[in-house]
């Protein structure tokens, strides 16, 4: 058989722990669950799974929580524990060596920038990222619609504040075409972008945007590369994390061919803390989570969820994962014990052993395992030994990360960010343009009022007509109006003197 058509070698099972427990290749795009309490090895089993997909030649997606993948862009340390689980399982040609490795960072402090723009991301993702009620999430969904008409592209959150002042200044006439906008919501969206904003996001809304085929990328020895994306920062706003791996998702779902059945996936995922995707979730979220992982297998995706404990995950997405690994789930608690009773519901029947019990008893690195079998159909429950990682165990030194980084075959493409012309400069254009009309305008009606002046005078009678200083009795004559529209104009040019015109001539933008 060739190499890289092999099943994913994950453990030995069976009652003398020789039973090679294999993950096929070609059920590697029908999903996966990783569970289990902290410390039980939930990280090492996602690190050998990535390694083995990555040595078929299928590209790797991971979230790297703790920092702890990092190692596996470094050969292993001999250990003689290694060596011996090795043995057991009946691993006769293992060895050390390192995978080819992609490090990201939302942040692009521990690997390269990620970005995408907010138009990509779409209202419904940044509802949910926002925490928006519904009436706020209305008022998105306008902002969009109106970017799509009036072509005022929103790229990132300067572009969403600039449409947002916009629906507030004109927020009569937007209202009776698209339905209601009230300042009071507008005013709560902008001050949550300002939150978002401190947390990092503004890095993340932006250009280059993230291609999708750098994560699909093989090296040059055919194996598939391995993208880690360090998620230690990223963890402390869960919302913004659930919604960049949805994202993700979603990208991926709507950009790839249709593949059927292949021989193996083209793509996997593995994402640790997936609970943060469904932790107060929207109802029409978790839909739309479940309808992306129904339907993109499809695609030749394989999403494996890493979490704690599989109630976690909602049961319509829970029902989509075929291969299971679980770690050991602690029963300290009566609620503990249910979740536990209902884990060992999940799987197939073993008349060797309570499933219950293995799962409770299971020590670190062991696990009871189901893969697909023939047809799809889920396999035996099995307890495992789950085999040893051959890339190093644990993070790396932070000189080399950077010295892998400046090898990266996407090294300097997302570091430096680009401003393209977009809604902010486009409102911003509209107007300094209305402005000048306006400017234009308030001349040409001071340029009349001399004229009449002057007019005036040469019929008034000569004992009327001693010399007077014109100029201090036209300035004392202007308007309340002149003299805002002078001051108006003298402020152009300035971020203040551009909102100020916006909001006084918001007819004359709309007719731009």
């Amino acid at each position: 058989m060739d190499v890289q058509h092999q099943p994913v070698f994950v453990g030995g099972g069976g009652e003398d722990a020789r039973d090679p427990q294999r993950l096929r290749l070609d059920f590697g795009n029908r999903h996966g669950l990783i569970a289990g309490a902290t410390g039980t090895g939930k990280t090492i089993t996602m690190q050998i799974l990535a390694e083995e997909f990555s040595n078929a030649g299928v590209p790797v997606f991971l979230t790297d929580i703790k920092g702890d993948c990092s190692g596996m862009s470094m050969p292993g340390t001999p250990r003689d524990g290694l060596e011996r689980r090795a043995a057991s399982i009946g691993l006769q040609d293992y060895g050390y060596r390192e995978s080819p490795v992609i490090f990201w960072d939302f942040f692009g402090e521990h690997g390269h920038p990620v970005h995408a723009t907010i138009a990509e991301v779409g209202p419904l993702l940044l509802s949910r990222m926002l925490d928006l009620t519904e009436a706020q999430e209305g008022v998105i969904n306008v902002a969009f619609r109106i970017s799509d008409d009036e072509g005022l592209p929103i790229l990132d959150l300067k572009d969403l504040r600039a449409m947002l002042a916009f629906l507030g200044e004109n927020q009569r006439e937007i209202s009776q075409t698209y339905g209601n906008v009230s300042t009071q919501s507008i005013g709560a969206i902008q001050r949550k972008l300002l939150v978002l904003e401190n947390q990092g996001a503004a890095q993340f809304f932006s250009e280059p945007a993230l291609e999708l085929a750098d994560l699909m990328r093989l090296a040059p020895d055919g194996r598939g590369t391995i993208s880690i994306l360090h998620a230690e920062r990223l963890m402390r706003t869960p919302q913004l994390y659930a919604t960049f791996l949805l994202w993700l998702l979603s990208q991926l779902f709507e950009t790839l061919p249709e593949v059927g059945n292949p021989e193996k996936p083209v793509l996997v995922f593995f994402f640790d803390e997936s609970h943060l995707l469904f932790n107060g979730a929207p109802r029409a979220l978790v839909e739309k989570v479940e309808r992306v992982a129904r339907l993109i297998r499809s695609k030749g995706v394989g999403v494996y969820f890493v979490t704690q404990n599989p109630d976690d995950v909602p049961d319509t997405v829970l029902g989509q994962l075929g291969n299971r690994i679980q770690h050991a789930l602690r029963a300290f608690t009566a609620r503990d014990q249910q979740a536990l009773r209902r884990a060992a519901q999940t799987y197939r029947p073993n008349p060797r052993f309570d499933i219950a019990e293995a799962i409770r008893d299971a020590g670190v690195g062991e696990a009871v395992t189901s893969f697909l079998e023939d047809k799809g159909n889920p396999g035996m429950a099995e307890r495992t030994l789950i085999r040893p990682p051959r890339s190093l165990i644990g993070p790396i030194e932070e000189g080399q990360r950077q010295m892998l980084m400046l090898r990266s075959p996407v090294a300097g493409k997302y570091e430096r960010m680009v401003d393209s012309d977009s809604a902010h400069e486009m409102l911003a254009r509209r107007a300094e343009a209305a402005a000048r009309e306006a400017e234009a305008a308030l001349q040409a009606t001071e340029a009349g009022k001399e004229r009449e002046f002057n007019s005036a005078r040469r019929y008034e009678p000569a004992a009327r007509s001693a010399p007077r200083s014109r100029a201090p009795a036209a300035r004392r004559g202007d308007t309340a109006v002149d003299v805002f529209a002078k001051s108006m104009a003298r402020q152009l040019g300035t971020r203040s003197g551009q909102a100020l015109v916006r909001g006084v001539l918001g007819g004359l933008l709309r007719g731009r």
